[in-house]
């Protein structure tokens, strides 16, 4: 069903190719290097995210070598750089999530395992669900655009993730109202059943509010990719790609993901731009994929540099 989506054999081989790699890697990171709970150190971290990278890279240039050329790559890599530096935002209100509930970082893994897996569910019913609406209306893209003009406009603006109140959430309420829920952890477990009766654990909590972020975080990412390319394909593996490169970035900067602060300045000009982008094509102003991409890494490399460079002033409480 899916696979009819795809424009011709090299995209659907491209496709198989994609599935394999994500099941096979996904069961030896579950089933062979962390069957048992414990921290994972930066230095893993480091190899898990260059791994990742290297992985997303090889898989853009298959399909610059068998799937379009040059302009089909690029295609691919501004909507993978796109997605991976929205992630950082995500990360931020993770680590806050995690941190709310108290969690051992022994547990960070397993968790960011499961909601992984939960967003490669959500992400795919969006992406195929918007692609289907685009198709049946195409106006939709320029109600995108303007929705990723008016989202980079409210991010330059907005504070910290540090403002955000876990607590405050309205799916937090509601599991807590409804469901049965444990006080202790019970080693790392979500669901478990005592004197008959199923129960769950407050890591079950942490997974529901971090697949809650995920969908919130994709209502930016997925217009934003769309705004870029109308392929399905090219969507759902940049963005997938993005996203299980999200759970190593995680362990990597958890602790100096605040230094990148002029990062959320980027990557609101980024959703700007590309939703004036998407705009200008009312008009039939077509901006070529090079010179997307070109922003796209010339403005998340300045906003890197500029972090480094440029001390944070402290504020005034």
């Amino acid at each position: 069903m899916l696979l009819a989506l795809f424009d011709n054999s090299h995209e659907t081989l491209l496709f198989a190719l994609f599935g394999v790699v994500i099941v096979l890697f996904l069961i030896i990171d579950l089933g062979v290097f962390n069957k048992k709970a414990h921290i994972i150190s930066t230095k893993s971290a480091l190899y898990q995210s260059i791994f990742w990278v290297i992985i997303s890279v090889s898989f853009g240039y298959l399909i610059y070598l068998y799937d379009g050329g040059a302009t089909k790559s690029l295609t691919f890599f501004s909507a993978y750089l796109t997605e991976y530096a929205l992630s950082v935002d995500n990360i931020f209100v993770i680590l806050l999530i995690l941190r709310y509930f108290r969690v051992e970082e022994q547990y960070y893994h397993n968790i960011l395992f499961w909601g992984i897996l939960g967003a490669l569910v959500f992400r795919a019913i969006f992406i195929f669900v918007g692609a289907y609406l685009i198709g049946q209306f195409y106006w939709i893209l320029y109600i995108f655009g303007v929705f990723l003009v008016y989202s980079g406009i409210k991010i330059f603006f907005e504070g910290d993730a540090d403002d955000i109140d876990p607590g405050k959430n309205p799916v937090l309420k509601f599991a807590r109202k409804y469901l049965r829920i444990t006080k202790g952890d019970f080693g790392g477990r979500f669901i478990l059943k005592r004197n008959g009766r199923l129960m769950f654990t407050p890591l079950f909590l942490v997974i529901l509010l971090i697949e809650t972020t995920d969908l919130i975080f994709a209502v930016d990412s997925i217009p934003a990719a769309f705004a870029i390319t109308q392929s399905e394909f090219i969507i759902y593996t940049s963005n997938i790609f993005a996203v299980l490169g999200l759970r190593a970035k995680f362990f990597l900067l958890a602790g100096i993901i605040d230094r990148f602060y002029l990062l959320q300045k980027g990557l609101s000009f980024i959703l700007i731009f590309i939703g004036a982008k998407m705009l200008l094509e009312i008009i039939n102003v077509h901006v070529p994929i090079t010179v997307s991409f070109t922003v796209i890494i010339v403005t998340l490399t300045a906003s890197v540099i500029m972090s480094l460079l440029i001390p944070k002033a402290e504020t005034v409480k």
